[in-house]
């Protein structure tokens, strides 16, 4: 299997359909249907996910889809693509950056490609198995920051499930105290690969779907991060919950991370 050259017909996808999405969003405000409290879709979502369905089909023929939209024959066979066509639709809707375009693909449970594109900043984040993470053709790897003392930490805020959020606003209280920073830029994906070129040190999240974090979980594993659940294991892309950081400060942001929310 080419891994590499699916990839980068994947980013010229993904580039094509983050240009479309940007055009479209200047033209027109778009219109906006509620799938649930704070949870929301625009024709934009659709468009762009049958576009996106409809080129993959064609890169990969007999190929299943887990998309957010739900386009597509769902998943099958060996090879499964996760796809969000907006990560980050209220910023999107309101006309905020970032948002991006998330590919990623599936080689029975194992995630082989992964392709982010953010076009506010016209960056394209990808990766393929057994290569190295890249943005816009450059190679790309994760901080070295040694301490959450000295982190930037990433973080998104609970928007329809808010079961865990007093633990939640204990653990960001302490973040807060005792971390460099706390920033929360509403694309996940986003923060994912941030963590991967070390803008970031350190994302979670709970409550994210597989759509949300395939594709920049994968890439931050290439660039040399380290991904888990709450409890340290791999269950993050179903579970509903991620730590994301860099290699060195792992085990001290879990330990805080566990401590508040499990």
């Amino acid at each position: 299997m080419d891994y590499q050259g699916i990839c980068m017909q994947v980013v010229d996808l993904a580039r094509q359909t983050g240009s479309y999405l940007k055009e479209a969003r200047a033209r027109s405000a778009p219109d906006m249907e509620r799938k649930g409290k704070n949870d929301f879709v625009t024709r934009f979502d659709k468009e762009a996910e049958v576009r996106i369905v409809n080129a993959l089909s064609e890169i990969l023929p007999d190929s299943g889809f887990i998309a957010e939209e739900g386009t597509g024959k769902g998943s099958s066979g060996r090879f499964n693509w996760v796809i969000d066509p907006i990560d980050g639709t209220t910023n999107f809707i309101h006309g905020l950056s970032p948002f991006s375009v998330s590919i990623a693909l599936m080689e029975g449970e194992a995630l082989v490609i992964g392709v982010v594109y953010e076009p506010g900043l016209d960056e394209c984040f990808y990766a393929w198995k057994n290569g190295s993470a890249m943005l816009n053709g450059q190679v790309i790897s994760v901080s070295k920051t040694e301490m959450v003392s000295d982190a930037l930490v990433a973080t998104g805020f609970p928007y329809t499930n808010f079961s865990r959020m007093d633990n939640y606003m204990d653990s960001l209280r302490y973040l807060m105290s005792n971390c460099r920073g706390v920033r929360r830029m509403g694309s996940a994906a986003v923060d994912l690969v941030y963590v991967a070129c070390g803008r970031f040190d350190a994302f979670y999240e709970y409550d994210l779907k597989p759509w949300d974090v395939a594709a920049g979980s994968f890439i931050l594993d290439r660039a040399g991060g380290k991904v888990s659940d709450f409890s340290g294991g791999n269950d993050y892309l179903y579970g509903r919950e991620i730590i994301a950081t860099n290699k060195f400060i792992f085990e001290e942001f879990s330990k805080v991370v566990s401590g508040y929310l499990i």
